[in-house]
């Protein structure tokens, strides 16, 4: 079996050719007299429709049960009708007989359990059917043209014959009757007469005779479904019979409308204004059930007694499937009780028992005016063939809370079950006229009877265009609806929130009031819980947008009563620390509604911000227990981080509380309070700062909450502060809170003092210390006293001394610390124990200093620092008078000096002690901590020492001196600044009575060269201990070096020499500073008239070090020494000058400058310029001077003095001079074209060609081109007729531009090889003759040429030339025109290019390798180009022959016969006509030429060699160069030695001989011992290549030696037979030949051959690169040619990779010769084998050799090669670095 897809398949290119040419045919019918032709001939025929088949598919699109009923009971409520009597009329079994016993129970579950249906009677008093009606029920699809009624498909009637195959219709005076003939549908009319009756009825006997009568959950689904139906129809009543039962029994009251008042925020009309609502009605409605209790009674099996399931299950068949397949199967579960029952055995005996219950809701009703666009309109009218209504209306069923309470039934229960249908719960439906599967998305069911549904009246039609328009409006009413609906209960919600007392009062809600509202705002919440709805999620979406964007305003019940959205917020924790803030109730909170708003983010939680608006707007302040909720609301929030500091900051600064304690009021605002109270620390019972917070509030708080609300704790300083503050306030603090007043007071609060003092810093303990010390705050029995006038109680001199009590718990340490004395004030001391003499009198009742000494001794830690300053200010001691004598007069002890030896000689005053004195004793270091002195504080040392020097007191002098230096460190004197020494106290060296301060001597003896001071030998080695430093600093240094010069070289040698030891000191001032300094002294060359040269001074920055050299005669050099010169390149000096002072040298004297140096030194200076001119040109003053002065070097030539006369008339180079000169730039020329230059060279000055830096600053001076000087005119004949070697010199030049540009950098090419690709045209002519004129020369100068260029209007040029051109001109004009300057170089190099053949230049060093690859690239693209265009006028040509033949088969024979453009296609078969064609076309065959080995391995590489064939032995010397054009020139040329057996030609090769012949290919080859190889040459002729010979040269090598292992050969022309001549070539060529070893190796394992069957071998001449040994298959390679093709050179550059790549294939065509002699068919193939089977081994040993080779290019490899692994990461990073390389595959060459 052939699909679809084979036969496209098949079809192939021919399948849009075979459509193509149907399209043809179709397009040439004439419809129109095709269409008259059947009129006229064809016979008429109706169109048949299967009646039945219609109906049933109609009906089997409706998937809910009871659809028959549901018609009816529409139809009875479009025709008015109040009740609806609904009979199931049943035949009793034959089986069972009638039970005896007139039990109801009985024979009703008789009934029920054994009866079967006969007929369902439906009746109702509605209007009667008119005659349009009764054309109506006859009419399938005709629908109600009312469009204010449900009907609209004309398909509802017809869902009868879902049960009855007879239905009959009965109304009024009238009755139809239906019945089938066939699958045809008839009716029969009957009038009734007297039968007639005032109600419609419709008799169904059902189609199945055995239909059981509905019990169970089957009954109770019935009840439901007529229960739902009393919704929103007009009916007032539906009984449900079973025979004589009334099993249901339905009554709907109605307690009248009432309307609606329309909030005027609500807009009534929609968003594209084809609806509006007019008016809302609300009508309250009861609706009450009567049920018998059979309805939960169901049959066993035995006849038991069952019930339904607690959970009643959709019924899973429809009522029509229930008729026709007869009784459903009985239970096998034992009867259960009924549901709402205590026992089962009251439903067995009672079921005809009734029961009842009330369900209660209401419906709003809204009148809808609709204004409908005309071609909507015809819409309608054309679908549903009636216009859409003007007037709708929409209705909204609900249930309030206390209508739900008042129909609350148990869930369990029958009653439930039964109106489950009727109350929408969570979930409503969508009605038209009855309950669709569209769910509403929120509690409330939605009545549009307007809407348009689909057929089977399950769904809202979505689908068609203007049907959807209408739909969707109707929807957005519906919303608008349900808005109007929520506000109606929102204000009666509002009105039973107004009357609650809190809120009265203007205050929150309390937890009861909210009982009484919240259940009724939750009811309302869960009703609005918009969730998503089924089955089309688009209708609730609509009516959900609809019910938002109809208002802008929402409402909510909080905490405030009712409140817009906006002000409403979700407390997530307790937050009744802010009445004022309007909360949603906790038990509201997740109420649907509220969890929609809260995911939507339009009601949102409670922020930071709003509690602090509360706050800082409130009317009124927060209570104790409002604060303490604030602050645990804070802490708590701050441990979940659900709040910032900033948010903290402005609750805190925003509440404010009062609190009341012991009848004080006070206001607490949190934004001042700074502390809080740490009970550890400070008692919380004394008063506190208003900045600290009462401890009640803080007292389980932890320090993480605290420190959170900012909070320090209070410190016992600060609160000690605040106290003192406190009292000062007279008149605003208690006695009893006053601690100057209170002792108990005073007490208490040194006691927390006392208890936190050693926890106290010290700046602590200096604040607690200053705050008391000058207040009454210490209880003595003196009273208050100050600290400092307290004492303590072991203080006992005196009785009148105030003395410390009632001072428990009190630190001692504490009390001292404030000033509490130990000891007696020292004033005391000297009134009451000195007699308050101060004049030291004697007297025995008074102490002396040394008594007062040693008291203070003894109580000397007691002292305060107060006495003992005192005591150090006051005068008590006297001092020794001359020779150990005592003065009466008293000094302050730091006056006085310890009485010493040393202290007398050096002539202090010293302490009067009698007897010995000890330093060390304890009177010794009381007074040396009073003030005595040890010895004499440095500047009084100085001062000594300097008087005796100038006293000439040199023994006082020196002993002073020896005693600084004996105490310098004991004494402190180190610590002295020297350098602020103004005393000169230091002797100095040339002079005794000279003395120096120690920053103006020094000890390092050159600084006398500067003329500074040197200190005293003898002190050297104590110089630091003086302060002096070695050397003088740098800046007096410098500063006296230029005031002061040196005048010779040899002070400048010595002076310079000594400043180069303090070249570490020079900064870059100082070095700028001498560098303009004229401080070098220079001897003039010349004499004076008195003999003597001359000095004069230079900067260091003006003179060059050294000897100068050549540039001595321009420039001043000098040379001091090493160390000297050292010094002044550090000033500033230079070796040499550098390029500006070079170019402002020659500036200045150019001429002097040439004489004195010559034309090469000159030169050189020159281009020393030029090298720096890039940078020198950017001074714009020098260049402007070097643009107009005359200093650039010119040659010009001129005809020698010894001249000829018999000369030929132009003179030749040798007899012409260059002559130098120097020039301005305007004066001289720049030489871009060679051939003006020799043409005029005797006018010209020429710049110098040595450099090209050199030639760009001549040009940039403003030295012109000699080009632009040149005007010239061309005189050319006629084009010749043959252009044939004008084409091939543009092809020439096209091709070698490429390598012509290959070294030239790109700012030095005008015009590229792409440029000249499109502008570049050769012409031959018949002559050119050119005449040019110089600018500066009158005389024209005319020649003939042989090539010159024109250029065109366009801008392309042509290359004009004659028939025997000179390639050397050609060169010439082509570098004038490619390149900007082009040199005589640039021709020799473009005339080598354009004359020699690609192997010549290879030989010469022109990288031809990368040129000839591009080339190959750019082939190969032409390749795939035109093998495109063969592929497309392939298919076109089959196209073009398929409609040929096509042609040919309408015509006929005789016609194709008359056709002589379809000869072509006698002798193929004629295609059927209108036949599809199963396959390709037969393809045409092209013939190829059998492709090489090199070409398929070229190609499988990504190389394309052409169709050309090698060169052979018989192609010459030319074609071979002519064959390298076109390959890669480094390839050697594999050979063979000699003819071999080999298979007939035209014998195939299997792939298994194929491969056993490559295996033995490998297998054959095997060393070769011979010491002499001798072979003559010799033809063999390839068979089957009739014009192709196998060459064999002669052959006569011998053995030399070996290298790596392999045998080396050498021809014996190279060397003679003597060992040393072949040790000497080995060592000659040893590292070649080990590198050509190398790569051999490295070949030999990509075969896996043993490397022994490879030799070297070397020859002087031929081309023979290698070859194989007929008789042992050894291989040999020719080291010449390792050398020739540069991979010597590779190698020893680290590239491997393209030399392993080229000998591989070499190897592989000598292997191949191992089993096939000739150059055949047969040994390609072996050899592609060959290749193939090791392509990727070459790959991987090639990479692994050197330079990682380019890997065969996967598009052009076979299916059955294997790839290459992907490069890894530092391969793809080479590979990225590095040009990619291809692997290089050659043909062979002659040998």
């Amino acid at each position: 079996m052939v699909t679809s897809t084979a036969r496209s398949q098949a079809w192939g290119p021919s399948k849009d050719s075979y459509l193509a040419r149907m399209a043809n045919m179709v397009s040439g019918m004439d419809y129109n007299a095709l269409q008259a032709q059947a009129v006229e001939t064809g016979a008429e025929q109706a169109v048949t429709v299967n009646t039945r088949d219609l109906i049933d598919k109609v009906l089997s699109r409706y998937a809910r049960e009871w659809t028959t009923l549901r018609e009816l009971v529409q139809n009875a409520a479009d025709a008015g009708a109040t009740r609806v009597t609904i009979k199931i009329e049943t035949t009793p079994s034959v089986k069972v007989p009638t039970p005896q016993a007139d039990d109801p129970t009985v024979r009703l579950q008789r009934v029920i359990k054994h009866h079967t249906v006969s007929q369902w009677v439906i009746q109702n008093n509605g209007q009667k059917f008119s005659s349009q009606d009764w054309a109506r029920l006859t009419e399938i699809a005709k629908g109600n043209p009312d469009e204010t009624k449900i009907g609209a498909f004309g398909v509802g009637f017809y869902s009868v014959f879902d049960i009855s195959d007879k239905p009959f219709v009965s109304s009024g005076s009238e009755a139809l009757k239906f019945y089938w003939k066939g699958d045809s549908l008839f009716t029969q009319p009957l009038k009734l007469g007297y039968m007639q009756s005032t109600d419609t009825t419709f008799l169904l006997p059902v189609r199945d005779a055995g239909a059981s009568v509905p019990q169970g959950r089957k009954l109770l689904s019935l009840c439901q479904f007529l229960t739902g139906s009393m919704t929103f129809v007009g009916l007032q009543s539906i009984d449900l019979w079973v025979d004589e039962w009334r099993m249901l029994r339905l009554q709907r009251t109605t307690a009248g409308s009432a309307p609606l008042k329309i909030p005027s925020s609500i807009t009534r009309t929609t968003a594209d204004g084809l609806m509006q609502i007019t008016a809302i009605t609300q009508e309250a409605v009861q609706l009450e059930a009567e049920w018998m209790e059979a309805l939960a009674w169901t049959s066993g099996e035995r006849g038991g007694v069952g019930v339904i399931d607690a959970v009643l299950e959709p019924a899973k068949k429809s009522l029509f499937s229930f008729f026709r397949k007869g009784p459903e199967p009985q239970s096998h579960s034992e009867d259960k009780p009924a549901l709402g029952s205590k026992t089962s055995n009251a439903l067995v005996h009672n079921l005809t028992t009734t029961s009842s219950h009330k369900t209660f809701f209401h419906i709003n009703k809204a009148s809808v005016q609709t204004s409908i666009p005309r071609n909507m309109n015809n819409e309608f009218l054309r679908s549903r063939k009636k216009p859409p209504p003007e007037r709708t209306s929409i209705s909204y069923l609900s249930q309030s809370y206390e209508e739900r309470a008042a129909s609350k039934a148990d869930a369990a229960s029958i009653t439930s079950k039964l109106f489950s249908s009727v109350v929408p719960g969570t979930k409503g439906f969508v009605y038209i006229g009855f309950a669709t599967s569209q769910t509403t998305g929120l509690g409330a069911h939605l009545s549009i009877p307007s809407i348009v549904p689909t057929v089977e009246r399950e769904a809202i039609d979505l689908n068609s265009k203007y049907i959807k328009v209408w739909n969707m409006e109707l929807l957005r009413i519906a919303g608008i609806v349900a808005r109007i609906s929520w506000s109606s209960v929102m204000a009666n919600l509002r009105q039973q929130v107004s009357q609650l007392p809190s809120l009265a009062k203007g205050k929150a809600l309390e937890a009861e009031e909210l009982q009484k509202v919240e259940p009724a705002a939750t009811h309302l919440y869960e009703s609005f819980d918009w969730g998503s709805t089924t089955p089309q999620s688009e209708v609730g979406a609509t009516i959900q947008a609809s019910f938002w964007s109809c208002s802008k305003e929402f409402e909510l019940l909080s905490t405030r009563g009712i409140v817009p959205i906006g002000n409403a917020r979700l407390a997530l924790t307790d937050l009744s620390f802010v009445e004022e803030l309007p909360v949603i109730p906790e038990a509201m909170a997740e109420a649907g509604l509220i969890k929609r708003l809260r995911e939507s983010g339009d009601l949102q939680a409670a922020q930071i911000d709003d509690i602090v608006w509360i706050l800082e707007n409130s009317k009124s302040t927060m209570t104790p227990s409002q604060l303490q909720k604030l602050i645990t609301f804070i802490c708590k929030s701050v441990r979940t981080k659900t709040i910032s500091q900033r948010q903290i900051r402005a609750l805190l600064d925003s509440a404010i509380a009062t609190d009341e304690e012991d009848g004080f009021i006070q206001t607490i605002a949190l934004s001042q309070i700074k502390e809080y109270v740490n009970p550890d620390k400070i008692t919380p019972t004394m008063p506190l700062p208003p900045t600290t917070l009462p401890f009640k509030y803080t007292k389980t708080l932890s320090r993480f909450d605290t420190d959170a609300l900012g909070f320090e704790e209070l410190q016992p300083v600060k609160w000690l502060k605040w106290l003192v503050v406190h009292c000062d306030a007279h008149g605003q603090v208690s006695t009893e809170h006053d601690m100057e007043r209170n002792p108990t007071f005073a007490s208490n609060v040194l006691k927390v003092l006392s208890k936190q003092w050693s926890s106290l810093n010290q700046e602590g303990k200096t604040a607690v210390t200053s705050t008391l010390e000058n207040r009454t705050v210490i209880p003595t029995k003196m009273g208050m006293k100050k600290p400092s006038d307290a004492y303590f109680s072991s203080v006992k001199l005196f009785q009148d001394l105030p003395v410390i009590q009632e001072l428990p718990n009190v630190k001692e340490l504490f009390l001292a610390s404030l000033g509490v004395r130990k000891t007696l004030e020292i004033g005391v001391v000297f009134d009451r124990l000195m007699g308050g003499s101060s004049q030291g009198e004697k007297t025995t009742t008074k102490w002396s200093h040394v008594d007062l000494v040693k008291y203070l001794v003894s109580v000397w830690t007691d002292v305060p620092e107060r006495d003992r300053e005192r005591l150090r200010s006051t005068p008590i001691c006297p001092a020794e008078g001359l020779q150990g004598t005592w003065s009466d007069q008293l000094f302050r002890i730091s006056e006085l000096y310890e009485p010493s030896d040393p202290l007398r000689r050096l002539g202090l005053r010293t302490l009067q002690w009698p007897g010995a004195y000890s330093a060390d004793s304890r009177e010794g270091k009381l007074l040396r901590s009073l003030g005595l002195r040890d010895a004499p504080p440095y500047t009084d040392l100085v001062n000594i020492i300097a008087a005796a020097g100038e006293s000439k007191n040199t023994a006082l002098r020196d002993f002073a001196l020896q005693y600084y230096i004996n105490n310098h460190q004991l004494k402190g004197y180190e610590t002295a600044v020297h350098a602020e020494t103004k005393v000169a106290f230091l002797p100095v060296q040339g002079s005794e009575d000279k003395l120096s301060t120690p920053s103006n001597c020094f000890t390092n003896e050159g600084a006398a060269l500067l003329r500074f001071d040197i200190l005293r030998s003898d002190l050297h080695r104590h110089a630091l201990r003086f302060g002096v430093q070695p050397d003088p600093p740098i800046d007096r240094c410098v500063q006296r070096l230029i005031r002061k010069a040196p005048q010779s070289s040899r002070q400048a040698r010595e002076l310079f020499t000594y400043m180069k030891q303090r070249s570490g000191s020079l900064t870059k001032v100082h070095a700028n500073l001498l560098a303009g300094a004229k401080i070098v002294p220079v001897t003039s060359k010349d004499h004076d008239k008195q003999g003597k040269r001359a000095v004069r001074h230079l900067s260091p920055r003006e003179c060059f070090l050294g000897d100068g050299a050549d540039l001595a005669n321009v420039f001043d050099f000098v040379d001091f020494g090493e160390d000297a010169n050292t010094f002044l390149l550090c000033c500033g000096s230079k070796l040499k000058p550098d390029t500006p002072e070079i170019a402002s040298a020659l500036l200045q004297g150019p001429a002097e400058v040439l004489h004195k140096l010559g034309v090469s030194k000159y030169m050189e200076l020159l281009l020393t310029v030029s090298r720096a001119w890039d940078t020198l040109k950017k001074d714009k003053a020098l260049f402007e001077a070097m643009k107009q002065a005359p200093f650039l070097l010119a040659t010009k030539e001129t005809a020698s003095d010894a001249s000829d006369d018999n000369a030929e008339e132009e003179e030749d180079d040798a007899s012409r001079a260059k002559v130098w000169h120097i020039a301005k730039a305007s004066d001289i020329v720049v030489i871009d074209e060679i051939i003006n230059y020799q043409i005029f060279k005797a006018h010209l000055l020429a710049a110098p060609q040595h450099d090209e830096g050199l030639e760009t600053m001549y040009l940039q001076l403003g030295v012109p081109e000699l080009g632009n000087l040149i005007t010239q005119r061309q005189n050319t004949g006629n084009p010749l007729p043959d252009q044939n070697a004008a084409m091939k010199l543009q092809s020439n030049i096209l091709e070698r531009a490429p390598l012509f540009f290959y070294d030239y950098q790109k700012e030095s090419v005008r015009y590229d090889g792409k440029w000249l690709e499109k502008n570049l045209t050769v012409r031959i002519l018949r002559r050119i003759a050119v005449r040019k004129w110089l600018k500066r020369l009158d005389t024209p100068h005319e020649e003939a040429k042989t090539a010159t260029l024109r250029r065109e209007e366009s801008g392309a040029y042509i290359l004009l030339i004659t028939n025997e051109y000179d390639m050397w001109q050609v060169s010439q004009v082509l570098t004038n025109l490619l390149l900007h300057r082009s040199k005589y170089r640039d021709v020799v190099v473009l005339e080598s290019l354009l004359g020699s053949s690609l192997r010549s230049l290879q030989q010469r060093g022109f990288n031809v390798g990368k040129w000839l690859r591009q080339k190959e690239k750019e082939n190969k693209i032409a390749q795939e180009a035109q093998q495109k265009r063969l592929e497309q006028e392939h298919r076109e040509r089959q196209e073009r022959e398929a409609r040929e033949r096509e042609l040919a088969a309408q015509r006929g024979p005789d016609d194709r016969e008359e056709d002589p453009s379809l000869d072509h296609d006698k002798q193929e078969e004629k295609p059927v006509p209108g036949e599809f064609p199963e396959s390709d076309p037969p393809k045409v065959e092209r013939k190829q030429e059998p492709e090489g080995i090199l070409e398929n391995i070229g190609k499988r590489f990504g190389f394309d060699f052409g169709r050309k064939p090698p060169p052979t032995a018989r192609t010459t010397q030319k074609e071979a160069d002519d064959a390298a054009d076109e390959f890669d020139p480094n390839m050697p040329a594999p050979i063979q030695d000699g003819p071999r057996p080999s298979k007939p030609p035209g014998e195939p090769i299997t792939p298994q001989q194929r491969d056993h012949l490559v295996q033995k290919a490998i297998r054959s080859s095997r060393p070769d011992s011979s010491t002499n190889i001798r072979e003559l040459p010799s033809v063999h002729k390839v068979e089957e290549m009739h014009t192709m010979c196998d060459p064999k040269p002669g052959m006569n090598i011998v053995h030399v030696g070996e290298m790596l292992g392999l045998r080396v050969l050498i021809d014996d022309a190279v060397v003679s037979f003597s060992k040393e001549d072949r040790q000497r070539f080995i060592l000659e060529n040893r590292q070649g030949l080990e590198y050509f070893a190398t790569v051999l190796h490295a070949c030999a394992s990509i075969y896996r051959m043993s490397s022994q069957a490879v030799h070297i071998f070397y020859d002087t001449s031929g081309e023979t690169v290698a070859f194989n040994r007929s008789h042992h298959g050894s291989l040999f390679f020719n080291y010449r040619f390792f050398k020739q093709f540069g991979h010597l050179d590779m190698v020893q550059q680290g590239n491997k990779a393209d030399p392993i790549n080229s000998w591989a294939l070499t190897m592989a065509h000598e292997l191949t010769h191992n089993v096939e002699a000739s150059h055949n068919t047969r040994f390609q193939n072996l050899m592609q084998a060959i290749n193939e089977r090791h392509t990727f081994r070459i790959y991987e040993i090639a990479k692994g050799g050197g330079a990682q080779p380019s890997p065969p290019s996967p598009t052009t490899m076979k299916p059955s090669s294997v790839r290459p692994p992907p490069p890894g990461p530092h391969q793809q990073q080479q590979q990225q670095q590095q040009p990619a390389k291809k692997v290089s595959y050659y043909q062979p060459l002659k040998r």
